[in-house]
């Protein structure tokens, strides 16, 4: 693995390959010099805003709007395959047919009426001209034609099973009717107010998503990634089936600076994936190996994925309360992946890395630590309370300061003064106080127009260049605009949750099947085991839990937390669940469902590079991350686990966190077969119900759960000692 570099190419290949998000169609001048120019501008505009301030809130939600599903039309065809064919047609200029061009124009145009055309918004609503209506009418249509070419079929048809739903209210049963509202009164909610398609989740990933995303792409431009990966060889590599443990050591690094799951799997799988096979281990396993722990990069902090951000919008949390709670849950996941492949790797006994398969870690850091700057002043300016936005445009500026200014061989050593004066620039941008926007602008712009001249001045070359830098936005762009139409649609969802009131309307029925399955259990339990508050609970837990899996089986993380977050999150709420618990279950279980058949993309992406069965792969990553399945129950009934919940105790925790450590490891050898040594059957039952029995929060059900796993510990111990002494 010493010569084995991130090839930025080939990894762009395969996430198009494996990522339906990513398969963009191909295009030459002058659709594509047109379309990287948009690209970049798009990137430029939320660059800018994000240093130097946001505009007012319905036109920079509408210009972002406007730029993606425009982009859209252009960067995705009609057919969503991979390798397409280019069209080379006079009716497709660039190869872009002229109707995707006018579709561009026309939402567009839709999307920048409402900020743009006319200010009398709050006139208007409630009283839509017919002219509002047409042009709600066109933005609703192409909006689900725009989600349905970068993300597929089945988000477009839940948006449009609820606007069916609102349009025909008075035809359902029970709970679920309501009066019912006619097409001008939906385009009106939809488009004239901020509770539809210009709403909260539109927002977000307006105001924050975007930059992270576009922060990801750099920091793995300039070779953070590629450190990371040495670090986690130089720490994992050498021990049992280090390559495995390289992966989940790396992926967790990795979800550090890329909230997405696919982008992890291929970024880190294409280099640990065919060393994991190298040394033993199974095609299917390696594969869900790297899944697994890739799924780990939307809960890893400080980036964590896009619904991270969107809690800080529905909770009214500081951003460095999400990541506090994200701690402790995101090691339990990883933790639970390394255990199994630890177990794997000892029952088959498969190798470590050697010594020349491995990175010289010294060599690396000389080479690559500067790359760490940008991270490290992303998450000092997060963690000092100021905005998100603010410290994701300091680690992109700091990304191209660093990537321009220092050589990746050493040669930008000598010039460390550049280095620190361009840094010293951002910090007075950021923490300077200077308030004149014209100073600030100014003071920008000169760094801007100096750093070149500078670095030709000095015949510095740096690890980027200005063409991998302008690059770098075009590709960030291009990687949000999925996003931003999914965030966009999921607004209809929310739309007729506020129109109709069918959130709590869907709580009320939810509490109710809780409570009648609770009932019908407790006459099968043992009496004093389960209170009906509690069992209710569980119950609906299960349930959320679940719709949660199905819901991500066709739709993004992002998209299912905010759909689940209006819908079951209440339910959870009334049943006395403290609302940041509440939201980081339903957000977990929509991450699982990344490595849930029968669509984990991740798993599928894993599975195509380990030249795998996908199917097989998937239940495999889902095995391992079973503990990923389990902590969200453990932190609701136990809410110290997320360390800044309500009620935080030292002593809670303490039981609950060690319970969880021993029970995700017996967990992890019951499911292995092997913990000293190979394991019965009746070993790995006792070991999984003892499992189950110390993540559980509290004391006596830990210690009953250690009484139940005694004999296999014993046996274990012994048959050991005894092979042993027969060695001897």
């Amino acid at each position: 693995m010493t010569t084995t570099t991130i090839d930025d190419r080939q990894v762009n290949e395969l996430e198009q390959k494996f990522d339906p998000e990513m398969r963009f169609r191909p295009t030459w001048p002058p659709a594509s010099t047109l379309l990287a120019a948009l690209l970049i501008a798009l990137s430029c505009f939320h660059y800018y805003t994000a240093g130097f301030g946001l505009l007012r809130e319905a036109t920079h939600r509408g210009v972002h709007l406007a730029f993606v599903l425009g982009l859209i039309f252009i960067v995705f065809g009609f057919r969503r395959t991979h390798g397409e064919a280019a069209v080379r047609s006079a009716w497709a200029p660039g190869g872009v047919p002229l109707v995707d061009w006018l579709l561009a124009v026309a939402v567009a145009v839709a999307v920048l009426y409402v900020p743009y055309v006319f200010d009398d918004l709050a006139f208007r609503v409630g009283n839509p001209t017919r002219l509002d209506v047409a042009m709600g009418s066109i933005l609703l249509v192409l909006l689900l034609e725009a989600t349905r070419r970068s993300m597929g079929w089945p988000l477009p048809l839940i948006a449009m099973a609820f606007m069916f739903y609102a349009l025909a209210g008075p035809i359902f049963p029970g709970l679920l009717q309501h009066a019912g509202a006619s097409w001008s009164q939906l385009v009106n909610h939809q488009y004239l107010t901020s509770q539809g398609i210009y709403g909260i989740a539109v927002g977000v990933v307006a105001t924050y998503v975007f930059h992270f995303v576009l922060f990801g792409v750099l920091a793995t431009r300039v070779g953070l990634g590629q450190l990371f990966l040495d670090v986690a060889s130089a720490i994992a590599g050498r021990y049992a089936g280090g390559p495995a443990k390289v992966s989940v050591f790396g992926s967790a690094m990795f979800g550090m600076l890329s909230g997405s799951s696919v982008a992890n799997a291929v970024t880190v799988g294409s280099l640990t994936i065919p060393a994991m096979i190298r040394v033993g281990y199974r095609r299917e396993f390696a594969g869900a190996v790297e899944a697994a722990a890739s799924t780990g990069g939307q809960i890893t902090p400080p980036v964590l994925g896009a619904a991270a951000f969107l809690m800080i919008e529905f909770l009214a949390l500081p951003y460095q309360t999400i990541i506090a709670a994200a701690v402790v849950p995101a090691f339990m996941h990883f933790f639970g992946v390394f255990m199994q492949v630890h177990f794997e790797a000892k029952r088959f006994g498969l190798r470590g890395l050697t010594a020349d398969e491995m990175p010289r870690l010294r060599e690396s850091l000389r080479l690559r630590w500067p790359t760490l700057i940008p991270l490290v002043l992303l998450i000092g300016i997060l963690v000092s309370g100021r905005t998100p936005y603010l410290a994701a445009f300091s680690g992109i500026t700091s990304c191209a300061i660093v990537g321009l200014t220092t050589g990746a061989g050493g040669e930008g050593v000598r010039h460390w003064s550049l280095l620190v004066a361009l840094h010293a620039v951002l910090l007075v941008l950021a923490f300077g106080g200077i308030e004149n926007e014209v100073v600030r602008v100014g003071l920008f712009a000169a760094a801007v127009v100096a750093t070149p001249l500078l670095l030709k001045a000095l015949d510095i070359k740096g690890r980027i260049g200005l063409r991998t830098l302008v690059e770098a936005f075009e590709t960030g762009a291009k990687y949000a605009l999925a996003v931003g139409a999914a965030a966009a649609t999921v607004g209809i969802v929310i739309g007729v949750v506020t129109l109709t009131g069918v959130g709590f309307k869907l709580s009320t029925i939810i509490t109710g099947a809780a409570q009648g399955v609770a009932g019908g259990m407790l006459s099968f339990l043992p009496g004093g085991l389960f209170d009906l508050k509690a069992l209710t609970l569980l119950v609906a837990l299960a349930m959320t839990g679940l719709v949660c899996i199905l819901l991500g089986c066709g739709i993004p993380t992002t998209a299912n937390y905010i759909i689940m977050v209006a819908v079951a999150a209440p339910t959870l709420v009334v049943l006395g669940v403290e609302p940041l618990v509440a939201h980081f279950f339903v957000f977990y279980y929509g991450v699982l469902a990344d490595i849930t058949p029968p669509v984990a993309l991740a798993a599928y992406a894993a599975a195509g590079m380990a030249g795998s069965d996908p199917f097989k792969t998937g239940n495999m990553a889902f095995r391992l991350g079973m503990a990923k399945a389990l902590v969200p129950f453990v932190f609701v009934f136990s809410p110290s686990l997320l360390l800044v919940a309500k009620g935080f105790n030292l002593t809670d925790f303490a039981i609950t966190f060690v319970g969880c450590v021993v029970g995700v490891t017996l967990l992890a050898a019951a499911l292995s077969k092997y913990l000293l040594s190979e394991l019965q059957r009746w070993e790995q039952l006792l070991l999984a119900c003892a499992a189950l029995l110390l993540v559980a929060p509290g004391l006596p059900s830990g210690l009953t759960g250690l009484a139940i796993a005694s004999p296999v510990f014993a046996r274990q111990w012994l048959g050991r000692a005894r092979a042993a002494r027969a060695v001897a």
